[in-house]
């Protein structure tokens, strides 16, 4: 099984890499989101993969992090979902943004996906929900001081009956100093949010 390739970048495309490892070039299907961590060709990168073998054919399939790859293990064990797929899903945003959104039952968001229909969607939720809930909080943490003016705006966001995922998602894109100007900036955000909707 290989776990992890680390080469230098021979070809990058917007589908694929091939990296040179030892003087195999191995080509890694990525994902947009891999793509932007990927350097230039001739300098170095590292990669987690996955192997998918099939009667007909091997595909590698390349990861700038482990959870991205966690995260298309879980969805290729979805029925209907097949690597491709779960490629152009992992190119729809951040992992992170992926995993609230399932978190938070948002199966339009998944709609949105080439070759994912409103059935598709509403079962990656259905089956991924559980799988995700117990990282949710790591996955979407925001990283300050626990005492900090950002965790006392977050205190503030949960006192209004937000969920602690809907106050990482307000807070994510929030502007200010202190916890006052942070709250208001995130209630302005999930107020244009809402609108939007």
């Amino acid at each position: 099984m290989i776990a992890s390739i680390g080469g230098s970048v021979l070809v990058r495309r917007p589908d694929h890499v091939i990296l040179d490892a030892g003087g195999v070039g191995y080509r890694l299907a990525v994902s947009t989101e891999t793509l932007r961590a990927v350097p230039a060709i001739g300098e170095r990168a590292f990669l987690h993969a996955h192997l998918v073998a099939r009667d007909d054919a091997m595909s590698l399939y390349g990861f700038a992090s482990e959870e991205e790859r966690d995260l298309f293990l879980m969805l290729i064990s979805i029925s209907g979902v097949g690597p491709k797929v779960a490629l152009s899903t992992l190119s729809d945003g951040p992992v992170r943004e992926l995993i609230s959104a399932i978190a938070s039952g948002d199966a339009k968001r998944f709609q949105a996906v080439p070759g994912i229909g409103k059935r598709t969607a509403e079962r990656i939720i259905l089956d991924l929900r559980d799988k995700v809930a117990a990282d949710v909080g790591e996955a979407l943490k925001v990283a300050v001081e626990p005492e900090g003016p950002r965790a006392e705006a977050r205190e503030g966001l949960l006192g209004l009956g937000y969920t602690p995922v809907e106050a990482d998602q307000l807070l994510a894109s929030a502007q200010g100093e202190s916890a006052e100007e942070l709250l208001r900036s995130a209630l302005r955000g999930g107020a244009g949010d809402r609108a939007a909707a």
